[in-house]
């Protein structure tokens, strides 16, 4: 049987880590995360979530009070991996997510996106999804071949965001990991390079204030664009 490899890559060269750039937007920015610009916002919003429900499918939180959100924020401030952004809603100028690049991996261009964690007033507009947009364009602008987003297997609605955002799905790797003493399964989720012009566009299209009505809704979904822009 005749041996059998993968496709040369060529001139590709790994590429850079990560480096705090701020990613800006139409709608959102991404600040690289500080306790002393962004803890009291970030609680501030994330106490609209009077439930706790944005904290279930992540390992730590809910925060009962600012000083442990802020001291959370110090420990992980300036980590090279995971290397976490605040999201600031540009309309109303208020820091209400944040959200990470983590696994990362130059040498076999792959990167991953997670630790996302909206607060209620950021969650559904236009901001949230671009904050996704930049952070995407970011790492296969920098030259990523792959980038990957994880959930735990039961968190349907991480599930359809990954999907609604256009990234392919690749299976469960069953009992990956122990959080706050649950089993967790994970689905992984990932889009590539080769899709990147599409899923741009997809994103652009969405974006454009013509596909939006006068109250704000959407005329076609994010879903519907990037449904056709993967392999």
């Amino acid at each position: 049987m005749k041996r059998q490899f993968g496709a040369p890559l060529g001139d590709w060269k790994p590429p850079a880590a990560p480096l705090g750039q701020v990613l800006t937007g139409q709608y959102a920015e991404l600040e690289p995360l500080d306790a002393t610009r962004h803890s009291s916002d970030l609680h501030a919003a994330n106490q609209q979530d009077t439930a706790g429900d944005i904290w279930d499918y992540l390992p730590y939180g809910p925060f009962g009070s600012l000083d442990e959100y802020s001291a959370w924020v110090r420990e992980i401030q300036g980590i090279a991996d995971p290397f976490f952004y605040a999201i600031k809603d540009l309309e109303t100028g208020r820091y209400c997510g944040v959200a990470s690049f983590l696994r990362i991996n130059p040498a076999s261009g792959s990167i991953e996106v997670g630790h996302i964690n909206f607060a209620p007033a950021l969650q559904r507009t236009r901001a949230a999804t671009e904050a996704m947009y930049l952070m995407m364009q970011w790492a296969f602008e920098a030259g990523y071949r792959r980038y990957e987003w994880k959930c735990d297997a039961l968190n349907g609605a991480s599930r359809r965001a990954a999907f609604r955002l256009g990234l392919s799905y690749e299976g469960v790797f069953r009992q990956a990991t122990v959080y706050k003493g649950r089993n967790r399964d994970t689905a992984w989720f990932a889009a590539i390079d080769k899709e990147w012009p599409a899923l741009q566009d997809a994103y652009q299209s969405w974006l454009q204030h013509s596909n939006f009505d006068a109250a704000g809704r959407q005329k076609t979904s994010l879903g519907t664009f990037t449904a056709k822009a993967r392999l």
